[in-house]
């Protein structure tokens, strides 16, 4: 473990790093031959469910902003393998694949993206929210940095109750700027709250490289000034995902208060679909999915380990496809919310 967390570390230097990096370390323990699968099935729906999603989207059918999860897929699956079944989630807007690794159900998510009264926010939130209490998912947020003080507060809460839950928060390279993260920082860490932050690190924040907007790019350290330790993986490698996040939680769950990593990964869409995504050339996102993509890596290990054939994977990818359309079929033909809807759920009755 000792050699793990030294070898993350060391990708941290203060040298600024392109998109194009290939520093960063993967990590050495195997999954088994189910760990490999499931990683495989759950990183498959997402994708298969954001590609759908994307072809609503230019045919009209879904409204307002969407944010696809496109290649950042390890981070959210890898992440869920590792966290208990009470522990809670607050993301971004970037919000499809979390929703679905916390095992809300696709229709469901399908349904608020075009707005109809099946979906998690009766087709009143949209894209960037929807929430299962049920599946202790807090949202999807459409303001920067907000999933971070909503997030320190349910540790808190967890605190203040003795639960022994781990608050997850998720957020981007972008909101690692914004003054109420360090806010949540310094609180998080004066009371030692069972949180852990995780910044997805795709690159670019809106059109912008991370290399023009931070003045440091080594997003891990920004805690350090609070005295949160923290890490830098590599988000497109779902075993160093598990891994970081197994030693993580237990960081968190044990007591010792907050916990970052920073998940270096990346998008392969633009920053929302009404992006044209010109700041980046064509062959940068081409050399990340040929030499990256997290899914190939798990699927080239089934096939080399012997575990499963292509066919089978075309198989299990056949059957995610038909849940994916099944999905978009029921979206389209739910009824759509019953005007009264907009004076519900406006204020809390105390």
């Amino acid at each position: 473990m000792a050699e793990i967390q030294s070898a993350a570390r060391r990708t941290g230097s203060s040298e600024r790093r392109g998109a194009d990096d290939t520093n960063l370390q993967g990590h050495n323990a195997q999954f088994s031959k189910e760990q490999e699968l499931h990683a495989y099935r759950e990183m498959l729906l997402i994708r298969r469910f954001e590609e759908k999603a994307g072809q609503l989207y230019g045919m009209g059918l879904i409204g307002g902003f969407c944010h696809l999860y496109i290649g950042q897929e390890a981070v959210v699956t890898g992440v869920t393998m590792a966290k208990q079944s009470d522990d809670q989630t607050t993301t971004t807007y970037r919000d499809h694949g979390h929703m679905l690794a916390t095992g809300m159900e696709s229709r469901g998510v399908m349904a608020e993206l075009t707005g109809r009264r099946s979906g998690y926010s009766r087709g009143k939130g949209g894209s960037m929210h929807m929430f299962s209490k049920e599946k202790k998912f807090y949202g999807g947020h459409g303001i920067v940095g907000a999933s971070v003080p909503i997030a320190t507060g349910l540790a808190f809460a967890n605190k203040y109750n003795g639960d022994d839950s781990v608050s997850i928060c998720y957020f981007g390279d972008g909101a690692t700027n914004q003054g109420q993260v360090y806010e949540s920082f310094n609180m998080a860490k004066l009371w030692n709250l069972p949180v852990l932050y995780i910044i997805e690190n795709n690159k670019y924040g809106m059109g912008t490289s991370v290399n023009r907007a931070s003045a440091t790019v080594d997003l891990y350290k920004r805690g350090l000034s609070f005295d949160i330790p923290g890490e830098q993986v590599d988000g497109m490698d779902i075993r160093a995902v598990k891994s970081a996040a197994d030693r993580a939680l237990e960081h968190c769950r044990s007591g010792k208060g907050p916990y970052i990593l920073e998940m270096v990964t990346y998008r392969y869409r633009g920053h929302s679909m009404s992006d044209p995504a010109k700041y980046r050339s064509k062959d940068e996102v081409q050399k990340m999915r040929t030499e990256h993509d997290p899914i190939e890596q798990v699927k080239l290990r089934l096939i080399e380990n012997g575990w499963s054939t292509e066919d089978e994977l075309k198989n299990i990818d056949k059957d995610i496809r038909q849940i994916v359309n099944d999905a978009a079929d029921f979206a389209q033909h739910d009824p759509e919310p019953d005007p009264a809807e907009l004076w519900t759920d406006i204020y809390a009755e105390a």
